[in-house]
């Protein structure tokens, strides 16, 4: 309920009117029964251009942090995403991620729209990353279709880092239903490891196809923490360069001091008269 009047009557007017977004091969979404939308994840308002774009409802697996985070804000935002009925994943892994995937097979079951990122969260750098295998568990789980999605230009509108997307002179941004994959020849067969990285894989070339980005063929999120990584690292040379700069400016200025005290010594020094010259003693 809350979903659909924002939709209609509050973020999809603004979404249309602001950014005027290209929307090709809606068709491929069916108008009713499930399917799961899998799309590629550049920027956070994907989840806004995305199901603005979708007639119906679209239910997405939320990051458990959505619905935990501390304080007034949290609670808000939790309220928000659950009025939204919006499903909280858990991504450590283990039976925690895999009651999250199975309520999503939930959704499917009641007939509805399930979006998921396969990469597990948003590119680091535009290129497409490896999908993590749940996408696949879900639709061997139910035997829905998937709808290969791209999404283009939402990282220009909202690069990383930013908290709200903004029009670009230049920019448009560009959501792509492909056509649905059928999976159901393999239901129930979700156990098997090899298939699901199978169908995974073919997910992501179809997505692939669509937004014609350089596929990687190692997960986001340990790409990120190598980008981390690696930020650390420069952070700590540069911290050692300047100490190290710092340090030989302080001994330079040290020695400037002492020569110069030096200097004043010296020419504050009498010099020396005749007086004081040695007399000779001889006979």
């Amino acid at each position: 309920m809350v979903y659909m009047f924002l939709k209609r009557y509050v973020v999809g007017p603004v979404v249309n009117a602001a950014f005027r977004p290209e929307v090709r091969g809606l068709e491929h979404v069916p108008a009713e029964g499930p399917a799961i939308l899998a799309s590629n994840h550049l920027s956070v308002s994907d989840s806004v251009f995305m199901p603005v774009a979708v007639p119906r409802q679209v239910f997405f697996l939320a990051k458990a942090d959505y619905f935990n985070s501390p304080g007034v804000k949290g609670r808000v935002m939790a309220a928000f995403f659950r009025a939204i009925n919006q499903i909280p994943t858990d991504r450590t892994g283990g039976r925690a991620s895999a009651k999250a995937l199975s309520a999503g097979g939930r959704k499917l079951q009641e007939g509805e729209l399930l979006g998921i990122y396969p990469e597990g969260t948003r590119s680091p750098d535009g290129r497409l990353y490896k999908g993590k295998i749940g996408v696949a568990r879900i639709a061997l789980e139910t035997g829905a279709p998937v709808v290969p999605i791209a999404m283009v230009g939402t990282d220009k509108v909202q690069p990383l880092g930013t908290k709200v997307p903004l029009p670009r002179a230049g920019t448009r941004v560009v959501t792509v239903f492909g056509e649905p994959l059928d999976f159901s020849r393999y239901r129930g067969r979700q156990g098997e490891h090899a298939l699901l990285r199978e169908v995974t894989d073919e997910i992501m070339h179809a997505i692939q196809a669509l937004s014609g980005q350089v596929y990687v063929d190692a997960y986001a999120a340990d790409r990120k923490k190598q980008l981390a990584e690696q930020k650390r690292q420069e952070t700590k040379q540069a911290a050692g360069e300047f100490v190290d700069h710092a340090k030989d400016r302080a001994r330079s200025a040290a020695q400037s001091a002492r020569q110069a005290a030096d200097s004043l010594a010296h020419r504050d020094r009498p010099a020396a008269s005749d007086d004081d010259a040695p007399r000779s003693t001889a006979p």
